[in-house]
């Protein structure tokens, strides 16, 4: 298929659409464990149910949005409705998962799952969909990588905004839940800006038309896994995944009672770990047109376990030490973002060429089922490491003292764990071929 090259402006807009998945993408993976533990005295074992539960849900709504945005015929294409649907329905959603009741720790717990689920589901309208449109927008093998750099350029300023801003929105509100009401309302008004400038700014975007299929959903879903190259390199990223998500969630432990530093540590690591990301993104993308996205690929998953593991010798004292450590892990975290996302639409053009189908949705929408299962099972492992360590649950304002092994437990949740994770994925990578380049692609 001949396309012609891609605007900047229209890989800006595109790119745009993932702020708002960056900030959703993190402050529940980051705040959410914390707040229920910290804030609504959940206890750490139950807290972490409530985050692995509507992942789980996920597992079910992710492929049904892909393959129903594969099927669709409109005038806006087969993509950008649900772009629009995910933008509407996302905000309110997100407002209500940080507005739970405060008192009955079982109430709060149901009320932050039922929110949880219903904002999972909005965002999978928009992400599933929205994470197709570089297979569609260009068939450039070099073009697509730069496409992606945009798009986690983008997430990383979300993520940024996220992590960064937070922390601090919960302070200027007063703390508590009213802090995190505050923060959220702020943050879900920034998420529908950035999802609806995506829809809009790529109404220019060249999108594919629906190719029927005597399969159904299940059917082709099994054809996917069955590739072996892309359940290869799909359980690499759900690995690293995990490890980027125990990170996340374990965070805010960290400072707190391993670093003993109050917010403005978590906003200075937060902004440690993803600035980097940015500066660096373009010497990702040089690295991988001179070595392939494999090669460097494999680099960053080493730079990350290498550097988390180094968190093990982190303590209380100067914050800029740390900083240091978290920036050069944010290297590999940059890496861990482009090449997992730069790689998979080749694969779906190798199988658009074995098959003459066009499946993005299908294996997009597996994809966010190892992303989107990676990070909860991260969380739910900080938690589980919590709950076994005897870490003690409170309410804002109350003073807990943590047994050594709660401490304990923090500093292998942050350190040791996501660094065995990311180096258990390297040895997938180095068994992953990438297809052959000069495959056709099909319109």
């Amino acid at each position: 298929m001949s396309v012609p090259p891609l605007r900047r402006a229209l890989c800006l807009a595109y790119g745009a659409g993932s702020i708002g998945a960056g900030i959703f993408s993190t402050i529940p993976g980051l705040l959410l464990l914390f707040y229920l533990t910290d804030t609504l005295a959940v206890p750490a074992g139950l807290a972490g149910l409530a985050i692995l539960i509507p992942k789980l849900w996920d597992i079910v709504t992710d492929p049904i949005v892909g393959a129903w945005s594969d099927r669709t015929r409109s005038r806006w294409g087969r993509r950008r409705p649900f772009l629009l649907a995910g933008a509407l329905l996302l905000p309110p959603c997100f407002m209500a998962l940080f507005m739970a009741p405060v008192g009955d720790p079982v109430v709060s717990f149901f009320w932050v799952l039922l929110a949880f689920c219903a904002a999972a589901g909005a965002f999978t309208l928009f992400q599933v969909p929205y994470a197709t449109m570089p297979a569609e927008m260009t068939a450039d093998y070099h073009e697509r990588t730069t496409l992606v750099a945009y798009r986690m350029a983008f997430v990383t300023v979300g993520v940024l905004a996220g992590g960064a801003l937070a922390p601090e929105l919960i302070e200027m509100g007063g703390g508590g839940a009213a802090g995190y009401a505050q923060m959220a309302i702020v943050l879900a008004l920034i998420t529908m800006v950035a999802m609806l400038t995506a829809f809009f700014g790529t109404r220019g975007a060249v999108q594919t038309e629906a190719v029927a299929s005597s399969l159904g959903l299940r059917a082709q879903l099994g054809v996917a896994l069955a590739y072996l190259p892309f359940r290869r390199l799909l359980t690499a990223y759900a690995l690293q995944c995990v490890a980027l998500g125990t990170v996340l969630a374990a965070v805010p432990y960290f400072v707190r009672y391993t670093l003993q530093a109050g917010s403005g540590g978590l906003t200075l690591l937060f902004v440690c770990l993803v600035a980097p990301a940015i500066v660096t993104m373009p010497v990702w993308t040089a690295v991988s047109r001179r070595h392939g996205k494999r090669v460097a690929y494999i680099a960053a998953a080493v730079i990350f376990a290498v550097m988390a593991a180094s968190l093990m010798l982190a303590g209380p004292g100067p914050l800029w030490r740390v900083g240091v450590q978290v920036g050069l892990l944010g290297i590999g975290f940059a890496g861990l973002q482009v090449f997992p996302f730069a790689m998979l639409p080749e694969l779906i053009d190798a199988d658009a060429h074995a098959t003459g189908l066009r499946r993005e949705g299908v294996f997009t929408a597996l994809w966010f089922v190892g992303e989107k299962g990676g990070f909860a099972a991260g969380a739910w492992l900080v938690s589980g490491i919590l709950a076994a360590t005897g870490f003690i649950e409170r309410r804002a304002g109350e003073l807990v003292v943590q047994p050594e092994a709660a401490l304990l437990g923090v500093h292998l949740a942050t350190a040791l764990a996501p660094a065995l994770l990311a180096a258990i994925s390297v040895p997938l990578l180095l068994r992953h071929r990438e297809p052959d380049r000069k495959l056709p692609t099909l319109s």
